[in-house]
This record gives structure tokens, C-alpha cells and sequence, in this order.
């Protein structure tokens, strides 16, 4: 699984971007609302995506950036996905009406999309000749 991910990298990564690139779409459109929070996790996916397309991805300056990116977006992603574990527990968490868009799941899937692009670059090695 893994050799057919790192064989596929570019076109992970071009999906990658896309996503941050829609995500970003929707919110300067105004399909959803303006949230600091989710603002951070798209553009971390995009920045990940765009290194992910750097012509050696394997480079240790690619991981180390990949990492203080990625932590940076795991971290924002943690703290906007524990606010909604804190409601869960407190009895106030609301689904809504457009339950696709509730903060909680999304920051979640964003959570499970950062470590899986660190992961990606870190497994990343020099092709051989």
C-alpha cells in the first residue's frame, strides 16, 4: 500500500490542493461561514499538497517543513475538534441543519487528511536508479 502512495504522490498531492482550493472557494463565495479555524486547515492541506510536488519530496528540508506545517495545522485542527468533543460532553453539541458542514466532523476529516500528507511525505524515498 504503501509503495503504490509514494508511486501516486503527485496525484495526491494535485488532490490535495484541490481540496484546499474548492474549501477556499466555498468560503470567499460565502457557501459557508467564516471560520479562523478551517481557514488554517485548508491552506495547511494546500501547502502539504505543494510539497508534496516539489521536484525531491525526499529532501529533509521538504519533511522538516512538512512538519512545522503539518504540526502547525494539527494543532489548530486538535483545538477546533476538542471544542466540539467539549459541547459533545456538555450536552450542547448540535448537528444543525446542514449536518455536512457541522465544525466537529470536518476538523476531524481534516485531522485524518494533515497526518496522512506528513505521513506520505515522510515515507517518501529517492527513487531508485
Amino acid at each position: 500500500m504503501l509503495m503504490f502512495l509514494n508511486n501516486h504522490m503527485r496525484l495526491i498531492a494535485c488532490a490535495a490542493i484541490a481540496l484546499s482550493i474548492i474549501t477556499w472557494a466555498t468560503d470567499i463565495t460565502g457557501i459557508v461561514y467564516e471560520c479562523p479555524y478551517c481557514r488554517t486547515q485548508r491552506t495547511v492541506i494546500g501547502l502539504l499538497g505543494l510539497l508534496m510536488l516539489f521536484p525531491r519530496p525526499f529532501h529533509w528540508i521538504v519533511k522538516y517543513l512538512a512538519a512545522v506545517v503539518g504540526a502547525f495545522g494539527f494543532s489548530v485542527g486538535s483545538t477546533q475538534h476538542f471544542s466540539g468533543w467539549r459541547k459533545i460532553m456538555g450536552n450542547e453539541f448540535e448537528w444543525g441543519e446542514q449536518w455536512f458542514l457541522n465544525s466537529w466532523m470536518l476538523s476531524g476529516f481534516a485531522l485524518f487528511i494533515i497526518s496522512g500528507l506528513v505521513l506520505l511525505i515522510f515515507s517518501a524515498t529517492q527513487p531508485k536508479k
